[in-house]
């Protein structure tokens, strides 16, 4: 099962962590672990390129652990609102697309919101 933990901090998503297979298919079957690896690819390289902010992340394909985070969502470390509420957003919709996801995947799939600062 792919365990996945949202960051958020006064009300603004700024990040999440990845864990585990999903274990729906053989690896190269996979279509969930295909979606999710996309899909947080597509955050970095959005976040990197598209709003030309900082995005850290660290990434095990070992060990299977994914973990994604941007100052840029948080108004403490980012002056412009609307990179913030872009850059937020882009986590917030990741989220919600995970939990549409959760519906057909459950046995395979987990999706749950700390709020915490960061640090």
């Amino acid at each position: 099962m792919t365990k996945i933990v949202f960051f958020r901090s006064g009300g603004s998503f700024y990040g999440f962590e990845e864990d585990g297979h999903s274990g729906f298919a053989d690896a190269g079957e996979d279509v969930l672990c295909a979606a999710i690896s996309a899909m947080t690819m597509l955050i970095i390289n959005t976040i990197e390129v598209a709003y030309a902010s900082r995005v850290d992340y660290d990434i095990d394909e070992g060990a299977t652990h994914i973990r994604v985070r941007s100052k840029a969502a948080l108004a403490e470390f980012e002056e412009d609102e609307r990179k913030r509420y872009a850059v937020s957003g882009l986590f917030m919709s990741y989220f919600y697309q995970l939990n549409e996801l959760v519906e057909e995947y459950y046995d395979h799939l987990s999706v749950e919101v700390k709020d915490i600062d960061y640090v």
